[in-house]
């Protein structure tokens, strides 16, 4: 009896307790939503207050903390009227009173001035900004916000044209109290992380907008040669490039750059070159005025889920090789078409884009190994001595075609020097043609790239050669030209 009464005691309080305990929290709730109701309104808002305060208090830190180490840049370039009219008897007054031409009258010379921000990362007085900003600059004087009317003449120490980055110098009289910036570790970033960007928009100095980080690695952009930005939603306008993008500690995660408007202000897409890139850059820049590279030597492509199916892999982590520059590094160590790279120095390579920045943030001559998946096996991991991005690896090898009538020859450092080509350009360079040639007619001209024949992509002699050995005499050769900017297919019969 005594097991059977304990039984239906725990049975009750099995049941009644919860529901006694679910009434008492309604009956607390409905307490204090009556008490709220009855409290003054001035208590409510002061009680809103505080939470608004609560947030704002990290921005308002930062905000403190970062404006005074944002300057503001103007940088005078050469005069907009500094060329010369062909046409106007080499612009000697002599020949135009020779000639009975009255004197012509040039309007005044007006210095070219750009106008950015910029963010101080030393003691010592070493300010980070674009290289758009500063570059081609004959006189570039900096403004800083503590020192309200005082401004300092800098000195361009290196930039970096292909990331838009570059670095400048000053020399306050006191550097005991020049506040200076830290970088952060872009890496660790995350999307939806509140950022806020510093700079002086329309020339309106220290302005800080608040916003987080939209996304991350935008590459394919065409604002730089290298790209890896941050995309932000922080407010940035003309005159903030070149100014800080901070986490919620006040560490530099990132230099704001470029927007993308449609009316030429803020339409919330803005983009930030990362922390990571900007320390290895500024530390080469400071200590040698250039950058220097790593270079692999191979062409590689995202691994699609169609490839991986075909490739029998599990996943699409890895860079696929697409070719391999002859005699680079890559051809040299031994990798060919097809290799899967899947780790470099034990770091797993999720794709293209990490394998190339982590490339790229090495000094040339750097040794890695690399992980290979070839053809579904694994090999023993490659050695590999980087070279230096940005320098061919071709050697002259001209030659000439009578069938075109052309001298073409590799995209050697000379040739890209000489024709005022680009590092990465691809293709042969035309060194000469023959005046009386169908070529000559057509406007062919030493300088140009040839950059395929009849749909056979040619990125040197060999292949070339190899696209012209199946050629017969009066065939239609279709040549794909490049000049500066623009490409043009050309027709052009084989002769004997």
């Amino acid at each position: 009896m005594k097991y059977f009464i304990f039984g239906i005691v725990v049975l009750f309080s099995s049941v009644l307790f919860p529901s006694l305990q679910a009434k008492e929290k309604e009956t607390k709730k409905a307490n204090i939503a009556y008490h709220s109701k009855r409290l003054p309104k001035s208590q409510k808002q002061l009680s809103s207050k505080v939470s608004a305060k609560t947030f704002s208090s990290p921005f308002i830190k930062v905000a403190k903390q970062v404006t005074p180490t944002v300057v503001y840049i103007q940088a005078e370039g050469a005069p907009a009227y500094d060329q010369q009219d062909p046409f106007d008897f080499f612009n000697d007054d002599f020949f135009n009173r020779f000639f009975g031409v009255p004197p012509k009258r040039r309007p005044p010379e007006q210095k070219r001035i750009s106008q950015g921000s910029g963010f101080i990362i030393s003691p010592s007085g070493h300010i980070l900004t674009n290289f758009h900003v500063v570059g081609g600059a004959k006189k570039i004087t900096v403004s800083l916000p503590k020192k309200k009317g005082q401004e300092f003449l800098a000195t361009l120490i290196g930039g970096d044209e292909r990331t838009d980055v570059a670095v400048i110098k000053i020399d306050p009289p006191s550097q005991d109290d020049l506040p200076f910036l830290e970088f952060g570790n872009s890496d660790e970033v995350k999307v939806g992380e509140w950022v806020l960007a510093v700079g002086n928009p329309f020339q309106l100095n220290a302005t800080v907008t608040a916003g987080i980080i939209s996304a991350k690695g935008r590459q394919n952009l065409q604002i730089t040669d290298l790209e890896d930005f941050l995309q932000t939603d922080a407010a940035i306008n003309p005159g903030n490039s070149g100014g800080p993008l901070v986490d919620l500690d006040g560490k530099v995660i990132g230099m704001n750059t470029a927007i993308v408007s449609r009316s030429g202000g803020y339409m919330g897409i803005g983009f930030a070159i990362p922390s990571n890139m900007l320390k290895n850059i500024s530390q080469q820049l400071k200590k040698k005025g250039s950058v220097s590279r790593g270079f692999l030597g191979v062409s590689i492509q995202f691994i699609t889920p169609e490839l991986a199916e075909v490739l029998n892999l599990s996943d699409t982590k890895g860079a696929l090789v697409s070719d391999v520059i002859p005699d680079s590094p890559a051809d040299l160590a031994g990798l060919q078409q097809g290799d899967i790279i899947t780790h470099m120095n034990e770091n797993l390579i999720e794709s293209p884009t990490e394998l190339r920045k982590q490339v790229m943030d090495l000094e040339p001559n750097t040794k890695v190994s690399l992980r290979i998946n070839r053809k579904g096996k694994m090999l023993p991991p490659i050695t590999v001595t980087l070279g230096t991005d940005g320098q061919s690896s071709f050697t002259s090898n001209a030659t000439s075609s009578h069938m075109l009538g052309i001298s073409v020859d590799n995209l050697t450092n000379e040739n890209i020097k000489k024709y005022g080509l680009r590092n990465n350009d691809t293709g042969v360079v035309i060194v000469k043609v023959d005046p009386t040639s169908q070529a000559a007619q057509l406007g062919l001209k030493e300088g140009f790239l040839i950059m395929a024949l009849n749909h056979q992509k040619v990125k040197n002699i060999r292949d070339f050669n190899q696209a012209l050995a199946s050629v017969q005499k009066n065939d239609r050769i279709l040549i794909l030209v490049k000049q500066g900017a623009f490409m043009r297919f050309y027709a052009i019969k084989a002769t004997p």
